[in-house]
């Protein structure tokens, strides 16, 4: 049951980039709010400034979360309100907030959510790819055998797949979605949305690789990449095939054998890698 003393936790959407696109409402709440948890506080001090507000800002980010949460329920218990940002777009997405809205729910405090800005929803709808059936991935792992291992689960996926990418990891992470997905998978890449320099490119993940890696400029900034969903129905295997694959990975490693008998067959690795899961 909610004690009405208790202050309320606004989540609020800010701006991707364009500073216009922040709603009325949520400009009213982040001016009426006592204290605003941001998760780069000097980053969204300029935001702030930009519109005049002077609120309090306490930081809440992925490495203080989990200790600040106790705070900053406390301050809501006393009967103040805070609103909760990200640097940029919806808070949660991608972004630290989790287990301070999963505590506060726990608690009896009241969640108010203020809608706005999201990357994700804002490529998906310019995208041309089905909107009814959607996967969002966030950001893959860091790490190449990782990001390969969660490639490799999603190749089957039929709904569309959302990622976000960073500057640095783009170029190899399109190298490796045109290795595991198929050079004919149709995907698009998202840059800077909402900003100066937006671009929205799309074409299978053979152009797209030759695309950004042909221009330095593409490699910048934020990206989100969408990947159309799998849509060959055809998943037999020949008998013979599969007795290739499953020679070959008796002495080598899941991913070598795959790729070497679609060397030797013509079939897809990533249909090929399947079979050895």
């Amino acid at each position: 049951m909610v004690d009405n003393k208790y202050g309320n936790l606004y989540i609020v959407a800010t701006p991707i980039g364009n500073l216009e696109d922040i709603t009325v409402r949520a400009l009213n709440i982040l001016r009426s709010v006592d204290y605003i948890a941001a998760e780069d506080t000097r980053h969204s001090a300029i935001l702030l400034k930009h519109f005049g507000i002077d609120n309090k800002l306490i930081s809440l980010h992925n490495f203080n979360e989990k200790q600040r949460c106790f705070k900053l329920i406390d301050i809501l218990k006393h009967g103040n309100n805070i609103a909760l940002i990200s640097d940029a777009g919806t808070p949660l997405i991608s972004d630290p907030g989790y287990h301070l809205v999963n505590l506060v729910r726990q608690a009896g405090i009241t969640i108010i959510p203020v809608p706005g800005p999201c990357a994700a929803i804002a490529a998906l709808c310019v995208s041309g790819f089905p909107t009814d059936k959607f996967v969002f991935e966030g950001f893959l792992p860091a790490k190449a055998n990782a990001r390969d291992q969660r490639l490799y689960a999603l190749q089957t996926e039929i709904r569309t797949v959302i990622f976000y990418e960073s500057s640095h990891r783009i170029v190899s992470t399109v190298n490796a979605m045109l290795e595991i997905f198929g050079s004919g998978r149709q995907a698009v890449i998202a840059r800077e949305l909402t900003k100066k320099f937006e671009t929205i490119y799309s074409g299978s993940l053979s152009d797209l690789k030759i695309w950004i890696e042909s221009d330095n400029n593409q490699q910048k900034g934020e990206f989100v990449l969408l990947v159309h969903g799998d849509i060959n129905n055809k998943r037999d295997i020949d008998a013979n095939v599969l007795n290739i694959l499953k020679l070959l990975a008796v002495e080598l490693p899941a991913s070598k054998a795959a790729s070497l008998t679609s060397k030797i067959t013509g079939i897809p690795k990533s249909l090929l890698y399947t079979q050895l899961k």
